[in-house]
């Protein structure tokens, strides 16, 4: 395959890379101090148009692939994985179920606003008792007449504090997972407390708790039990996608400590002119093109329709495990002031730890992985 990119490639790389330079990066400290959705940053996102990429053009996106997406998930990163985690939210797991499964009346309240940022959606999976296991959800949704009645609690949802709207997965069966649509005025529909966490902290997560929570018979957003399979269509992408959040973290992580080591002088030179400085440096710039390219190799795959279980698995478990051993060769880089919050690589640090959770830890990856090879 070629690695190359398109000019139009870079062109969107480009622009929002500015972006985030210009609007993200230098407003990231205080976003992630204050730890409140990142409203302005949001919209400004939005605007360009990041949140429809990867939907067509009838329904209100641009048709971008999955390569693109992830050049632009990468910069986003870079500036802060808060918002980059907001915003990714949105435009795939928060938006997928009602462009792939709803009717045109969904379409047009939800997911048109939405994909221009007017409108915020999210999904609910995990639960207390329920995250890699999908089969030991508890919440259940059973039919009353023409609607469904949805109770259970679900937990880390990200973007629960504002979102609009929620895609729920409940059992329909002992077996059988559905997804619903649950709008947040839907009555007994309650957000819970926020979570408090060590990283992303602007990315807002909290409980959602669903008591006799009744949707229209149409909201159910596939056939009956078979949210698993629909879900499985995104997963490669969402471990792609979450790859690219790595890389970025570790890009930013990289360019602070190359920016500290050109002004840090120590007898009398700046410490990047030490050989152990530069070894450091060195190593973590390889690391993090490798970690890049596994994530652009998958992309490409997925881009080709081709079967990408194993590559989307092996990028996302190397690229996060590559951010967080970046981020943390940053902050030896700075010693004591990558320690210090002043300098945006203990942020990147604390958040970067995020992506080894994200689409799967490492060890369910290396599961998949095993079995892939090993059948």
């Amino acid at each position: 395959m070629d690695f190359s990119l398109t000019d139009e490639q870079d062109a969107i790389r480009d622009t929002f890379r500015r972006l985030v330079d210009e609007k993200i990066a230098p407003h990231a400290r205080q976003i992630d101090e204050v730890a409140e959705f990142p409203w302005q940053a949001f919209k400004a996102v939005g605007q360009l148009g990041f949140f429809g990429m990867r939907y067509p053009e009838h329904v209100g996106g641009t048709g971008h692939d999955v390569v693109t997406y992830c050049l632009v998930v990468e910069e986003l990163a870079r500036g802060s994985l808060s918002v980059a985690a907001a915003c990714t939210m949105q435009s795939l797991m928060g938006t997928y179920f009602l462009y792939r499964c709803g009717d045109a009346a969904i379409r047009d309240q939800f997911l048109r606003p939405a994909l221009t940022g007017d409108r915020v959606g999210t999904i609910c999976f995990t639960e207390p008792g329920a995250g890699s296991d999908l089969s030991a959800i508890a919440t259940r949704a059973r039919r009353d007449g023409d609607d469904w009645l949805i109770n259970g609690q679900k937990t880390w949802i990200t973007s629960a504090p504002v979102a609009d709207f929620f895609t729920v997965f409940a059992k329909t069966s002992d077996e059988e997972i559905s997804p619903f649509l649950v709008p947040r005025e839907t009555p007994g529909l309650a957000v819970g407390r926020k979570i408090a966490k060590m990283g992303v902290r602007a990315s807002v997560t909290s409980e959602v708790f669903l008591d006799d929570c009744r949707v229209p018979g149409r909201y159910m957003l596939t056939e009956e039990g078979q949210g698993r399979r629909v879900l499985d269509e995104i997963l490669d992408k969402i471990r792609l996608m979450t790859g690219a959040l790595a890389v970025g973290a570790g890009q930013g992580a990289l360019e602070a400590a190359l920016q500290y080591a050109g002004e840090r002088v120590q007898f009398g030179r700046p410490i990047r002119a030490f050989q152990a400085v530069k070894m450091r440096l060195a190593e973590m710039a390889t690391q993090l093109e490798a970690a890049r390219r596994l994530v652009h190799y998958g992309a490409w795959r997925e881009d080709q329709g081709l079967s990408n279980r194993q590559q989307a698995a092996m990028a996302k478990l190397f690229a996060s495990e590559t951010g967080l051993s970046v981020c943390d060769s940053a902050a030896r880089v700075l010693a004591s002031y990558g320690y210090a919050e002043e300098y945006p690589v203990e942020r990147h640090l604390r958040d970067v730890r995020f992506t080894l959770i994200g689409g799967g830890t490492s060890e369910i990856l290396k599961l998949i992985i095993g079995k892939e090879l090993c059948g």
